[in-house]
């Protein structure tokens, strides 16, 4: 977009944010990756060199996929993924400044993102729904129970520990209850484990869309892309759609776009999200 076509779709988003009763926050790995998470490139070489050249990965998310031959070198891996992208700060403060930007407002998130970042920036917890789970969580890979554990001092020794990519053997995890080896929580398939937890936040969500299903409610996708439209873009447009004081809004790098249905009470803002809450902050004094 161009400087003149940018600063006039930020004035109509600040607009939207203050006139908005109600603020539904879509977040998709477009904002992790203009926080500075990116999952290849000179960060990804950085943090993974030995890995590159034993196995020729090109990026984070395709090497997660990988049949390591045993389990020590693929926590080798998992642990310094999980390190890198969950318990290491962000490059950029940008899940700060959307905080800031959101402050006085009545809103509510969902994410598919699952790196907590939300949450390590100062977002209530009792506000967040993580979707697709949490890197810093475990669950039994059958799953023979519906419970998941925390992984933060395990994965810290892994990180410390490893060598020539393997981990000690000591610390491959276990299932509690039934010994089968442990696996990240994320949905990939259907052993995914909705634990108590998501089932909560799952229900306080329901609850929101339910208690501001009309009126000046504001639809705001950040980052969501085309991997898992269901979750969250294409419910916001339905939602959008049957409500005629909504205002949908997308800031995204290369992606932004809606249907014609309600492209007249759309913002579109192609633009990198870290660049454009700056945007949005300056203009309001923050």
């Amino acid at each position: 977009m161009s400087d003149m076509d940018l600063e006039d779709r930020l004035q109509q988003l600040r607009k939207a944010i203050d006139e908005a009763d109600a603020i539904v926050v879509g977040a998709g790995a477009g904002l992790s990756a203009s926080a500075g998470f990116v999952y290849s490139g000179e960060r990804f070489e950085r943090h993974f060199a030995d890995f590159i050249a034993k196995y020729g990965f090109t990026d984070m998310y395709s090497a997660g996929f990988y049949p390591f031959p045993t389990e020590e070198e693929r926590w080798a891996y998992w642990s310094r993924h999980i390190w890198h992208n969950r318990y290491v700060d962000p490059p950029k403060d940008t899940y700060a400044k959307l905080l800031r930007l959101l402050a006085g407002k009545d809103f509510f998130v969902i994410t598919t993102n699952v790196d907590h970042q939300f949450q390590l920036a100062g977002f209530p917890k009792e506000r967040l729904f993580y979707t697709q789970g949490d890197y810093g969580l475990w669950q039994c890979s059958v799953p023979c129970h519906d419970a998941t554990y925390d992984n933060y001092e395990t994965v810290k020794r892994m990180v410390e520990e490893q060598r020539d990519m393997r981990v000690p053997t000591e610390l491959v995890p276990h299932c509690p209850v039934c010994g089968k080896p442990m696996a990240m929580n994320l949905r990939a398939d259907g052993s995914f484990v909705e634990d108590q937890g998501w089932h909560a936040a799952s229900e306080r969500y329901q609850d929101y869309l339910r208690t501001h299903g009309q009126g000046k409610v504001l639809y705001l996708e950040l980052g969501v892309g085309g991997n898992t439209p269901v979750i969250i873009k294409y419910p916001f447009w339905r939602l959008a759609y049957a409500n005629p004081d909504a205002v949908y809004a997308c800031v995204n790098f290369g992606e932004a776009y809606v249907p014609a249905e309600i492209i007249d009470r759309s913002i579109l803002i192609d633009a990198d999200i870290d660049r454009a809450l700056d945007g949005l902050l300056e203009g309001m004094g923050r």
